[in-house]
């Protein structure tokens, strides 16, 4: 193993231990070690960076950013170990990179998503879609961290949860209000009454193979409930997304916050 690619798997290793996932640095990073041993080169340079950035030819702008992007925190890393190694400007490939406008829902819209799921097929889809939907709607979390709930990070009679594997490797805790644990002790019910026997035991929810769901498979289960609700392109001129849920949690707090400090100093906010 070269001295580079050797220095990728610390890099890779310090950052993840630090709740990174890393998951296309771990791809790009030996992909471009690889590219500097077959051009010969033992250090990091801008010129090589660069070319190897805007490979392949026909990548997007954003592409080539993310790619230099990558290389440009490792080569801090190993400059910081021989300062022969170049570290390429910022702005070198600039990238107009928009994030996409949240699509606010609607209580209205929530609960015509829910009454959707519960028309899927087989039945325990149903429930996990409605029940996952409500949970994210009433509490603003990630759909990745819904469905790496344990069945032990729920305490439904402290109207309480805890995400253990959240972004960055950090855990929460969440209040539950009472209708919420109410809807989730149902789904219990359901979910052991046509599933006692799961291939997982320890997911609280579970698809309709009785194993924990992926997060694409949320994401499927909704773009059908998204089309029967008209939340598609073709109702809206574009698609509502599953993460905008999480948006619109936010704001309801934001709002709701402020309405309050409004009041609290005599004015009205509505």
């Amino acid at each position: 193993m070269s001295p580079l690619a050797h220095a990728v798997q610390e890099y890779l290793a310090l950052r993840r231990s630090l709740g990174y996932k890393l998951k296309l640095h771990g791809l790009l990073l030996p992909q471009f070690v690889e590219f500097l041993e077959r051009r010969g080169a033992s250090l990091i340079t801008t010129e090589l960076a660069v070319e190897w950035a805007t490979l392949p030819i026909h990548a997007s702008g954003v592409w080539r950013y993310q790619r230099l992007a990558i290389v440009r925190g490792f080569a801090r890393y190993v400059q910081a170990l021989d300062v022969r190694h170049e570290v390429p400007p910022d702005g070198l490939l600039p990238a107009k990179c928009r994030r996409a406008t949240p699509y606010l829902y609607s209580q209205q819209e929530i609960e015509a998503l829910m009454q959707a799921a519960r028309a899927l097929r087989p039945p325990l889809r149903a429930a996990t879609c409605e029940a996952a939907l409500g949970l994210l709607a009433a509490s603003g979390m990630r759909v990745s961290e819904v469905v790496a709930l344990d069945r032990f990070d729920l305490e439904l009679a402290e109207s309480r949860l805890t995400i253990r594997r959240a972004k960055n490797g950090y855990s929460r805790e969440i209040a539950l209000h009472p209708t919420t644990t109410a809807a989730l002790s149902d789904y219990e019910r359901v979910r052991d009454a046509l599933c006692p026997d799961p291939k997982d035991p320890d997911a609280f929810f579970l698809s309709d193979a009785g194993a924990r769901p992926t997060a694409d498979m949320v994401r499927k289960w909704f773009a059908r409930l998204r089309h029967v609700c008209g939340l598609d392109r073709e109702t809206l001129g574009r698609s509502a997304r599953l993460h905008d849920i999480r948006h619109s949690f936010v704001l309801r707090i934001i709002w709701g916050a402020s309405c309050q400090i409004l009041l609290a100093s005599g004015f009205r906010c509505c």
